[in-house]
């Protein structure tokens, strides 16, 4: 009896094992199935309902391959299999399931999707090299073994899409190759200037360069004493922003609004190869000669096809910013330069001694999230003077946006950084004085100040006090040229710069 029972139970245990492995195979074959089918390009393309992207991918070069393979959305979006494939598909489900049921695709801003920052947490490494695993084949060029070679030197740091970001997507705008077209303003019609504006006393005043259609305004800035810097308990406060001292700074002119484009090109007209002027036969003139050297053709568009004009002039070296103001003082007779780091300061704050120089701390315009908002309504006093990430479309603005600080001055905490004259030190302020006129700052160094937040900044970072400084090597990580730009950065879209023009003797000063 009990024999039995034992062959019974045995049998019994057996079927269901059996049954067992048989579901487990029935269900791993159709979780494969299921795989596939949600991997496929019409699948991707029930969440993702924006027409754009299928079609930019269908004129890219990953779609009409010269071997005649299509490549589709998972073979970039997803790593390989083997490689964290299986948990990147099921965050990728989770995230676009939920936009697609509780967002409006017609509210993304689908162009600052298209960049490098957000591109980089979509696109993996891993699937560019699965495909392409020799980086030196024997069609390569010249400029693209100095880059693939560069690459294989900082994989660390670089990704294939820090040169190839519109690969997948097709961009007609996005040009990889040398923008000799670059440089015509559009004023080619308007008034020619034939003198410099005569400037005898500290007032505002228009400048006009002569032998060209530029003018632009300049703000008479009063001489006075500040605390440069920002008090310990200041929310958000950076801790190279102290401690604090008060310093003198003497009268000088700024510029209203950051070098716009129309400014800067007709700088790159004048001084480019491309726009230096010969006699008849062909060679150059003694003017010429005596001129100052311009930037060379960039890679790309340095606007980055938000626009030019009145937009702030972007993705210029520090050597670039110092070269234009060179120029601008022959051309004009006066002494123009970058502004010294107390100089910004002084000016953006505008007599003031807040964070900001309109009412209000820094905790007034943070999101406060929904749990927040039931106890207090986030500030919205910050977007009258301040590009910024709170309200900006991940791009530069044009100056009418916003209004002028005290001392009559546009976006001078946002939109664009700014250059500053000093070096930058994070313990320049403790080797300060108080009582120093005109302080510049070290008197060398690796990098330079740079001052103001921009279009992507958070709140602490558009503060009147707040610091940083260039990175040099990383913004020319993805430069293909050898030796790389001295003129253009090709990985910092964020930065720009504002003129000073010194109240000495050539504009009145007894």
């Amino acid at each position: 009896m009990l024999k039995r029972l034992g062959s019974y139970l045995r049998k019994k245990i057996l079927l269901i094992i059996f049954i067992g492995f048989v579901l487990g195979i029935i269900i791993s074959l159709l979780s494969l199935k299921v795989i596939e089918e949600t991997s496929t390009n019409e699948s991707c393309e029930v969440c993702h309902v924006h027409p754009h992207v299928f079609d930019s991918w269908k004129l890219s070069v990953h779609y009409d391959t010269r071997v005649g393979i299509h490549i589709g959305c998972v073979d970039c979006h997803l790593p390989p299999k083997g490689e964290g494939y299986l948990p990147e598909k099921m965050k990728a489900f989770a995230r676009d399931a939920y936009g697609y049921v509780f967002k409006d695709s017609a509210d993304f801003n689908w162009e600052e999707k298209s960049t490098l920052e957000y591109a980089k947490k979509h696109v993996f490494k891993e699937s560019c090299v699965h495909c392409h695993e020799n980086l030196f084949p024997l069609t390569l060029t010249k400029e693209g073994q100095d880059a693939h070679l560069y690459y294989s030197q900082n994989e660390e740091e670089l990704r294939c899409i820090n040169c190839h970001l519109h690969v997948g997507h097709y961009d007609p705008n996005a040009l990889h190759a040398k923008n000799v077209e670059f440089g015509s303003t559009g004023n080619e019609n308007l008034e020619i200037f034939a003198e410099a504006a005569n400037v005898t006393t500290h007032e505002d005043f228009t400048e006009t360069v002569p032998g060209t259609t530029l003018s632009f305004n300049m703000k008479a800035i009063p001489g006075g004493t500040f605390k440069i810097g920002s008090p310990e308990g200041e929310e958000l406060r950076g801790p190279d922003e102290g401690p604090q001292r008060e310093v003198k700074v003497s009268p000088f002119f700024m510029a209203e609004i950051e070098v716009s484009w129309d400014e800067y090109l007709t700088f790159y007209s004048a001084t480019a190869a491309e726009g230096r002027s010969t006699d008849t036969e062909g060679t150059r003139t003694q003017q010429d000669v005596d001129a100052i050297s311009g930037p060379t053709p960039p890679y790309g568009q340095p606007d980055q096809n938000w626009g030019l004009g009145d937009r702030p002039a972007i993705t210029m070296s520090y050597h670039s910013a110092e070269t234009y103001c060179k120029w601008l003082s022959q051309v004009t007779g006066k002494t123009y330069r970058l502004p010294t780091e107390a100089e910004w300061e002084y000016a953006a704050r505008g007599g003031t001694e807040t964070p900001f120089f309109f009412e209000g701390e820094p905790k007034d315009f943070a999101e406060k999230g929904f749990i927040g908002s039931l106890f207090g309504k986030t500030s919205d006093v910050i977007n009258n003077y301040v590009v910024f990430d709170g309200n900006s479309q991940a791009k530069t603005e044009e100056p009418g946006s916003v209004e002028t600080n005290p001392f009559g001055l546009k976006n001078m905490l946002g939109n664009a950084a700014e250059y500053c004259l000093d070096w930058y030190a994070e313990d320049a302020y403790e080797k300060l004085q108080d009582g120093a006129l005109d302080p510049r700052g070290p008197a060398s160094g690796e990098e330079h100040v740079i001052r103001g937040g921009y279009f992507n900044s958070e709140i602490g970072d558009v503060r009147s006090a707040a610091r940083d400084y260039t990175k040099s090597e990383a913004w020319l990580k993805t430069d293909p040229q050898m030796p790389k730009s001295i003129w253009w950065l090709s990985d910092c879209n964020y930065i720009s710069f504002r003129v000073v023009c010194e109240f000495d003797e050539k504009t009145g000063k007894n």
